[in-house]
Parts: structure tokens; C-alpha cells; sequence
């Protein structure tokens, strides 16, 4: 890679050891595709803010140590936990120390406390075309797909070289050439009732994402008048059932407005087509549940917005949760101040839904939470469920998980695109 004069002096250790160690690190990414050189970004998104294992918290304790500091604006993908209301989130006294040891050395680093996975919602949010560094899965997918933005899939631990840098090596998502649609996937025999249904859209991704795996590939067929949140949950199932960063959905992703903008004037190499057919066998994978009711309701993953708020309130509001249902709403600070102030959280409360902020629902501390089964309005929750937590879902609607909540007995209406 050519470096700068600057950037030779980093290697050296001429701006500290903190510096040096994360340069190292990213020229080495960089040799390794093929980079031929470093390019500023003007903002970083942290992914590396779980707490999973001990190498993760020493990296960024010795990073900060050494008087590592963020370079560009960075914000911070949740916790594991709710830093704030951990009493209530059940997190045990000896976990509780890692997750703000960690907590600890970023803000030492000066990165901004977001602590949420929708940063483009609520935190530092990009313009079309600029240069950004992000971490989380949804996240880089509506970044790239959704504001226009430009970012490779950065995983855990190098973000945090990018962020201390401000800067990335030159390749991938960050080049027009690799931006290009090679595949075309087209929405068929979709009726205006069945987009009527806010739940198609996680079930649209989640398709999207088995279909393109790690491809750029465009969609056709999605409605204009879609909202900000149904692209949310379109995004979080695409980048979990595939390794979706960028995708084209014409006349929504701004640098494709029409099919022959996302393709770059090219023929499409495969052509996949998305029945309802389909849609309901994606609906029944997402469905492993094995009893007529479940312990859990999760919803807020990716985080809620105020306008998913009010839906839920408008939903359960002069109900309650039934005495065998946890509900659980995750959210950020941000928010959560904003329904505070306005009495949603507290309508929310007397029904029986318990809000959390910082936090990952896929991450809840198990040893003092003892779930059997769950139901979601989030298909991504519901495709990592199993794995990370052991538990069996149920994908439904928001309007199923609040009657099931409410009735103590999983409640599935039939769905417009289910012909039985």
C-alpha cells in the first residue's frame, strides 16, 4: 500500500502507541484486499460494544491506556446489556463489572454513548455518497441501501482502528465499481393487501438475504410510500439470513432510481423471483415454536423508533400483559426520554411492557432470565433466537405479539399471503 508521509509516521509510533497498533492493523486489512492506499472517512459506528469474551474489553482498555482517542465522530452499537436499569434487566452484580469496564474505556476514548444499532436513526447520520466506517449488520445495509452512504461490512475490533485512524483502506463498498447490481431479484404476484401487512417487509428480507448471500443484487416490486421502519426490519433479516452490505431496491436506494442505474447498464447474471409462496414457507421457518404459548415477547431488535412507540402504545394501551408473559420493548436513551416525556413509556409501564435502552435482547443474561419460548415482531430476532439464546420463536406481526402478550396464548392471524 502507498502510504503518506503522515501515515509512515504513525507505523513509526511518531503519534502514539495506540495510533501505531491501530494503523498497523488496518494496513494489513488493506494488503489482504488488494487496497492500494488509505481514504478518510468522516464518521465510525462501533459493533465491538458487546460483551462477548475478555479480548474484546482488553483490546479497548489497552487502547484507551495507551490514549487512544477517537479520531472522526463515533457512535456506539448497544451493550449486551441495559447499562442503566441493569436491576431491572436482571444482570448479575459480577457481569455487570465487564460490560462497564467496557462502557468505561470508550467514552475514555471519547466515543459518543449512543449505545444503539440503528445509529441512522438516532446518532450521527451520513449523507449520500459520504466515505463512512460502520460496524453492525443492519445497520451497513441501510447506510449503503437506504441514505446512500459508503461503507464495507467492518467487523468488531477494527472498527475501532478506523475510528481512532479516521481511516479505511480503499477498496470494496467504497469504490462505484464494486457497487454495481449483479443479480435482480423481482417481487411477483405480491398483492397491495398483502404489503398492507407491515410484517412482509422482515419476511421480504430475510428472503433477500438467503437469495443474494454476500452479492450485491437489486429488488423490483417494493412500494414507493414504504416506511422508514419497514426498510429498518427489511434491512436487519436481509444482513442476518445473508451477508447483505449493499442492495438495490429500485426507486428507493438513491444511487438506483431506475433497474438500469443498479446494474451500471448491464444484463442482471441471475434472475430470482419472490412469490407469496415463498413468503410463507420464510414465515414458517421463522415459526419453531412446538406449544400453543410462549414466555417472552421481543420487539425493538433493531431498536424501536418513537413512531413504532406509538404503534405499540395505540395497541396496548387499557390492556395488560398476562401474568405468564415477560414483554420486552429495547430502545435508546434518546427515545426513551422522548416517550417518557410525552406518557407513552408510562402507558406502556401499566400494561405490563418493560423498556430498556443500551441493551441487545439476543444478548439478555440467561442465568437469571429462564425463557422456554418467544414471540417477535423482528425477523431477525427470530432467525438468531435459536442460536444464541436456545430458545424456539414465533414471528408474527406487531398486532399478534400484543394479543398474545395480552392473552397469555400465542395468537397467529391468518396472514394475506398464506392461501390455508
Amino acid at each position: 500500500m502507498r502510504l503518506s508521509i503522515e501515515e509512515k509516521s504513525i507505523l513509526d509510533g511518531k503519534q502514539g502507541e495506540a495510533a501505531r497498533i491501530a494503523l498497523s492493523v488496518l494496513v494489513d486489512l488493506g494488503e489482504i484486499f488488494g487496497a492500494k492506499e488509505l481514504m478518510t472517512v468522516s464518521q465510525v459506528h462501533i459493533d465491538a460494544t458487546l460483551y462477548m469474551v475478555d479480548a474484546g474489553l482488553e483490546l479497548a482498555e489497552k487502547m484507551a491506556d495507551l490514549g487512544g482517542e477517537v479520531a472522526v465522530p463515533t457512535s456506539l452499537n448497544p451493550s449486551s446489556i441495559d447499562l442503566q436499569r441493569w436491576k431491572a434487566y436482571r444482570v448479575p452484580p459480577e457481569v455487570l463489572l465487564k460490560h462497564k469496564r467496557l462502557e468505561k474505556a470508550y467514552l475514555k476514548m471519547r466515543a459518543t454513548p449512543t449505545w444503539t444499532c440503528v445509529p441512522y436513526q438516532h446518532g450521527i447520520i451520513p449523507r449520500f455518497g459520504e466515505q463512512i466506517a460502520w460496524g453492525e449488520s443492519n445497520a451497513i445495509a441501510f447506510a449503503n441501501s437506504i441514505i446512500g452512504a459508503r461503507t464495507n461490512r467492518y467487523a468488531d475490533l477494527m472498527d475501532i482502528c478506523a475510528a481512532i485512524i479516521g481511516k479505511v483502506p480503499k477498496f470494496g463498498l467504497h469504490l462505484t465499481e464494486n457497487r454495481k447490481a449483479g443479480m435482480l431479484i423481482r417481487l411477483k404476484e405480491i398483492t397491495t393487501q398483502m404489503f398492507e401487512n407491515e410484517a412482509i417487509y422482515p419476511l421480504l428480507g430475510y428472503l433477500f438475504g438467503e437469495m443474494a448471500g454476500d452479492q450485491v443484487a437489486a429488488i423490483t416490486g417494493i412500494p414507493q410510500n414504504i416506511k422508514i421502519d419497514s426498510l429498518k426490519g427489511f434491512c436487519a433479516a436481509a444482513a442476518s439470513s445473508g451477508a447483505v452490505g449493499l442492495f438495490h431496491m429500485v426507486g428507493i436506494t438513491p444511487e438506483a432510481q431506475t433497474l438500469e442505474m443498479c446494474l451500471h447498464g448491464n444484463k442482471p447474471e441471475n434472475v430470482y423471483d419472490i412469490t407469496p409462496k415463498l413468503i410463507e414457507k420464510a414465515e414458517d421457518r421463522l415459526w419453531t415454536v412446538k406449544r400453543d404459548a410462549v414466555d417472552l415477547i421481543v420487539t425493538g431488535c433493531p431498536h424501536y423508533s418513537p413512531a413504532e412507540f406509538y404503534r405499540l402504545v395505540q395497541l396496548i394501551k387499557g390492556k395488560k400483559v398476562h401474568s405468564s408473559v415477560i414483554f420486552w420493548a429495547f430502545t435508546n436513551r434518546s427515545v426513551y426520554a422522548w416517550i417518557k416525556d410525552n406518557g407513552v413509556l408510562s402507558d406502556l409501564t401499566a400494561a405490563g411492557v418493560m423498556v430498556f435502552t443500551d441493551g441487545c435482547p439476543l444478548q439478555y443474561p440467561k442465568e437469571t432470565w429462564h425463557f422456554t419460548a418467544a414471540m417477535t415482531d423482528s425477523a431477525k430476532f427470530a432467525n438468531y433466537c435459536f442460536s444464541q439464546r436456545g430458545l424456539y420463536t414465533a414471528y408474527g406481526s406487531l398486532e399478534n405479539c400484543v394479543e398474545t402478550a395480552v392473552r397469555g396464548k400465542i395468537c397467529r392471524r391468518k396472514s394475506p399471503w398464506r392461501k390455508k
